[in-house]
């Protein structure tokens, strides 16, 4: 095998997350359109109801999507590169510990799950040392407790850890 077919096999067309991003579009769309005709896409006597704008734009959203995904099944043949094995399994590398993060918010709250993940990210791919790691890491949530939960008065997700200690 040559190296121009190493470097081939290596890299990610574009064809596919085109299709798919178009295709999650279209189904984020569909669902704007049915529940924007739930709440309402007429006008009332004082002015559009609640779903008249985002129908519009659940529709042109629609549109545009489906234009992406019929360019992106025309062109099928013509490859064009988005990336490289190598750089998709970093993108992976940081999806993985977010998703992780969005769900570890629901049992452990936003400021214990922040210090978790915010330590991850520090010490295995910023390499920093655990005295910084620790500083920044319980630091950020402090920081956004004060500002959220006393100066603006908006609380923020709570695990039963956090309402244990009275946060």
């Amino acid at each position: 095998m040559n190296s121009e077919q190493d470097t081939s096999a290596q890299l990610i067309s574009t064809r596919w997350p085109e299709v798919a991003v178009a295709v999650l579009l279209q189904l984020i769309a569909v669902l704007v359109i049915v529940d924007s005709r739930r709440v309402g896409i007429d006008w009332a006597d004082d002015g559009p109801k609640a779903g008249y704008f985002p129908f519009y734009v659940g529709l042109l959203l629609f549109a545009a999507a489906t234009w992406v995904l019929i360019n992106a099944l025309r062109s099928w043949k013509q490859t064009e590169h988005f990336a490289e094995r190598g750089q998709i399994a970093l993108v992976i590398a940081m999806f993985i510990p977010m998703v992780l993060y969005v769900f570890a918010i629901q049992f452990f709250g936003i400021y214990l799950a922040s210090i978790g993940l915010i330590a991850y990210f520090m010490l295995r791919h910023g390499k920093y040392s655990l005295p910084l790691t620790a500083a920044v890491s319980l630091g950020v949530p402090l920081v956004l407790f004060l500002v959220f939960e006393r100066w603006f008065l908006v609380p923020l997700p709570k695990g039963p850890i956090e309402q244990w200690l009275g946060f």
